[in-house]
């Protein structure tokens, strides 16, 4: 599975309501670390597919989320367990840092 697009509408439903735990990324267009680690996130979310979903929210098109979560930089990666954050991250990383990360918090 591809990652998914969430919104300010959608968050409820498809993030804190999941079965499953989910890796959100909040980006923007013009961030560059944040197209960097674009592909890795894709690669992880098909790794991935039935265990975690990946998230991607636009922090220009979805300003609620990221002052709701106190998001000073992006990428900013929240990692969702029960509707709750278990885990947080800025900046960008490789895969395997990625990887890493999703297997110590999943």
């Amino acid at each position: 599975m591809a990652t998914i697009k969430v919104t300010d509408k959608t968050f409820q439903d498809d993030v804190l309501g999941s079965d499953v735990p989910v890796l959100v990324d909040f980006w923007a267009e013009w961030c560059g670390p944040c197209k960097m680690i674009g592909p890795a996130l894709e690669e992880l979310a098909v790794e991935y597919d039935g265990r975690i979903k990946i998230a991607k929210v636009n922090v220009d098109e979805n300003p609620a989320l990221p002052a709701q979560f106190g998001i000073r930089g992006i990428p900013a990666l929240f990692m969702f367990k029960g509707g709750e954050v278990v885990s947080n991250r800025t900046g960008a990383a490789p895969k395997a840092n990625l990887k890493s990360w999703i297997e110590e918090t999943v």
